[in-house]
């Protein structure tokens, strides 16, 4: 699992964009889309991943929304080369358009370090929403698909064998946490859950991350899941 650092931004900086689709109609539509917000601004295009990579390393962009289906270089082996060729170990937030189906593609993008996914069929606006997040260096686990996508991707990837001593650098209180980001809860709902305050919770989710030398909560969610810390949706754990 990658563990590089997502960029650092500053409060009120405008968030750069890169688009990334093999489809012209839907790159005019979407580009429109982020354009219109008073905080991004769209960077660059491009119809397919080695263009994507091409652009990330040159523009070095906050976002880049990546396609995945796309001729040549697909999303997914563009989201590797990004994520592995950032030369001073920070990259920018991958957001993965994807639809229900995209199963092993979804499950390989987690592992490089994708920070969220939208599908393709959500509302346009939440496009908007989705940028801001990833951009602030959260992952987009809100969607209950995406939850279901990242327990079924860590059910295929564990060896079969619990391994508790993972997490042995974690506090109970840590750990806690730990299970309830896994379980795609917000810091709000998770304060709330736990009777904390919302920056105490925030403080503990860094330094699970520092710890575990992970790069977001969706790298969070998946090595909860992996390591056996939080049973799969529906399953026996």
């Amino acid at each position: 699992m990658a563990a590089t650092a997502a960029r650092r931004r500053t409060v009120g900086e405008t968030i750069r964009v890169v688009l990334v689709d093999d489809q012209e109609m839907v790159r005019d539509g979407l580009g429109a889309l982020l354009s219109s917000a008073p905080d991004i601004e769209l960077v660059g295009e491009a119809g397919d991943g080695l263009h994507a990579v091409e652009l990330a390393a040159r523009l070095r962009p906050d976002v880049v929304v990546m396609d995945i289906r796309m001729p040549g270089m697909d999303g997914l082996t563009a989201t590797g080369r990004i994520i592995r060729d950032e030369p001073d170990g920070t990259t920018p937030g991958i957001l993965i358009l994807t639809t229900f189906d995209l199963d092993e593609y979804v499950y390989e993008a987690l592992a490089l370090g994708a920070s969220g996914f939208l599908l393709k069929d959500a509302p346009a606006r939440d496009l908007i929403d989705a940028v801001r997040v990833v951009a602030r260096g959260e992952a987009l686990l809100a969607p209950s698909v995406t939850r279901r996508l990242i327990a079924d991707f860590a059910r295929r990837r564990r060896s079969g064998s619990l391994r508790p001593e993972a997490a042995a650098a974690l506090t109970q209180r840590e750990l806690d946490v730990l299970q309830e980001v896994s379980r795609g809860l917000s810091n709000a709902e998770i304060a709330e859950r736990l009777v904390l305050s919302e920056q105490t919770v925030k403080t503990h989710v860094g330094r699970i991350l520092a710890k575990l030398g992970l790069r977001d909560r969706t790298q969070a969610v998946v090595f909860a899941y992996e390591n056996g810390l939080t049973p799969p949706p529906g399953g026996d754990g």
